[in-house]
């Protein structure tokens, strides 16, 4: 049985949960419980604060965890990333006051700067020497309370950071969304392997969809074109002579435009499906 950290609360909390209930695995957390066993599956799933996940991975006291990679960079330990997933993406940005000078973020080496991942920000601004406040929480407050002269804080949209008075000078320092990490040396463990082969599969399902049609024989080939599949597309010939029926997959942010595709040189019967789950 394998051991896999999971945020407890937070952005992350409920995308995780959602992932791997679709991935076949039964967890979710009841109360203030702080773990839960999924007996079938050989899988006991913690529930933990999202900074500490890395932590206890890197130590050993737990096989894997999944979290955001802002949270690993800023611990600094040793892990193995197994798959990046399509969810809690965030950027760390740097703003000062709207009234302020400050136009580069070669500047803010000489302001004191409020933040809640230090170890990045340093990492960013190294080697020069910083000025840096840690926080908790509602960093963008520093300044007005007088603390800071800046803030680097994780945004999503930057809403917060406006509401504050402030505004982002510079590109993100870091870019961040949830990934599965594994401690170094279990990443071959079979649970392991099985838990990220689902993991990709559910992936590989958001991103394709199936289509099928039926097409004359003299247009085939064009079809064909039109939905090569990650092979190549299934044909079967159907009872009405010289017609064939056709499978493929296809991404699905091109799904509509090949429908239209296939329409407009004759296809017929077209029909687009989600994907559950796929092992390509």
């Amino acid at each position: 049985m394998i051991k896999v950290a999971l945020p407890n609360k937070g952005m992350l909390f409920e995308p995780t949960i959602e992932l791997l209930n679709s991935c076949g695995y039964r967890v979710s957390k009841v109360g203030s419980a702080l773990s839960f066993i999924d007996p079938e599956n050989e899988v006991e799933f913690y529930f933990l604060r999202p900074g500490d996940i890395p932590l206890y991975v890197a130590n050993g006291m737990l096989d894997c965890g999944i979290t955001g990679k802002d949270f690993v960079a800023e611990k600094g330990v040793e892990h193995v990333k197994l798959l990046d997933l399509n969810y809690g993406q965030s950027k760390l940005r740097a703003a000062v006051p709207n009234d302020s000078p400050v136009q580069t973020l070669e500047q803010f080496a000489d302001l004191t700067i409020a933040t809640s991942l230090p170890g990045i920000v340093r990492a960013f601004f190294a080697p020069r020497e910083l000025q840096i406040i840690e926080l908790e929480g509602a960093v963008e407050i520093a300044v007005q309370l007088g603390i800071a002269q800046a803030v680097v804080d994780v945004v999503d949209t930057g809403t917060t950071l406006k509401q504050a008075g402030l505004r982002v000078v510079g590109d993100p320092l870091f870019l961040s969304n949830a990934a599965l990490f594994a401690h170094h040396g279990r990443e071959a463990h079979h649970q392991l392997t099985v838990l990220k082969q689902r993991i990709q599969g559910k992936l590989v399902a958001v991103d394709y969809m199936m289509v099928e049609y039926d097409t004359p024989g003299d247009i085939l080939q064009r079809a064909c074109e039109i939905t090569p599949g990650l092979e190549s597309p299934t044909i079967t010939q159907l009872q009405r002579e010289g017609w064939y029926s056709v499978k493929a997959m296809v991404k699905r942010r091109d799904a509509h435009r090949i429908m239209d595709e296939l329409s407009a040189i004759g296809c017929r019967g077209i029909l687009l499906t989600s994907i559950e789950s796929a092992r390509i």
